[in-house]
């Protein structure tokens, strides 16, 4: 299942100053293997190589890493972000200085490597939830400063991003309530007050009992969390479509066929972006 690339999120100001923190971090401007072994005059050829199935995710960062080395690097992308690759597969073709290309290559496939195994679990999700109504959403669990990133693999794999940040929408968890006694209308009330003109408010419910009580304050979305399935189905009768339901808390891949078989609209994984394995991508060269 490929999702298509949707639209990068950094512009090219970013992902330069993004790319070259990178490649100073490795110090790859001063490689002392390559400068000490590698004439400066030899030119390569080199493969990007999948050598798992996956869906990719992270090549303009990969392609800007090699740039931002020698700027005669020449790239050709085989297998374009949002796409699956089988095992074996050529993601993108290199031609350059040799330099340039040994010296980028680790900074490029970790990028690669990183954003392509959230994409690849996400299509998985995805994939386990096909035929319902259920869609699959990330969270909020990101690797600080590489958010919009991770948010934009999950798409990659055919996910749905939820809020970016904290002033994106309102989310009304149990630790906010318990500031207010635990009263989900005075909750929402303030909530719309203060937020600006048509701001989501969603309200996260441990049971029944409070999904009513959102759903009578008038939440746009309810998130039920940590319910068993009965506790799902009772709450998707109860609210019979009139806002979105989503479920969170305890989603796994053996699990969340289950979850979207009870009837809820989005089902949020923190694990896309939290435990999200890289695959392994290499580089191999010919000269």
């Amino acid at each position: 299942m490929s999702a298509g690339a949707p639209p990068f999120p950094l512009d090219a100001r970013a992902t330069t100053a993004l790319v070259r923190a990178a490649l100073e971090e490795d110090q790859a401007f001063n490689d002392v293997t390559t400068l000490s072994t590698v004439p400066v005059e030899a030119c390569a050829r080199g493969a990007m190589v999948s050598r798992v199935e996956g869906v990719v995710a992270g090549l303009p960062l990969a392609l800007a890493a090699f740039q931002a080395l020698s700027s005669a690097t020449v790239a050709q992308v085989v297998v374009p972000d949002g796409t699956t690759v089988p095992a074996g597969g050529v993601v993108a073709k290199l031609e350059g200085p040799a330099r340039a290309l040994l010296s980028a290559e680790r900074v490029a496939l970790n990028f690669v490597q990183r954003l392509s195994g959230i994409a690849t679990l996400t299509a998985r999700y995805v994939q386990a939830v096909h035929g319902t109504r259920a869609r699959i959403y990330d969270t909020r669990k990101t690797t600080p400063l590489l958010r919009a990133l991770e948010k934009y693999a999950v798409r990659c794999g055919g996910g749905v991003s939820h809020r970016a940040d904290l002033a994106e929408a309102v989310l009304i968890k149990d630790n906010h309530l318990a500031a207010l006694g635990g009263d989900i209308a005075l909750a929402v009330r303030r909530a719309r007050a203060a937020g600006r003109p048509g701001i989501c408010v969603e309200v996260e419910c441990d049971d029944l009992a409070q999904a009513e009580a959102a759903l009578a304050a008038s939440a746009d979305v309810i998130l039920l969390d940590n319910m068993s399935l009965e506790q799902m189905r009772a709450c998707v009768a109860r609210v019979a479509g009139r806002v979105p339901l989503e479920a969170s808390g305890g989603v796994t891949l053996d699990r969340v066929r289950a979850i979207a078989a009870t009837g809820v609209d989005r089902i949020s994984v923190g694990a896309l972006t939290h435990s999200g394995a890289s695959i392994d991508v290499g580089l191999d060269f010919w000269w």
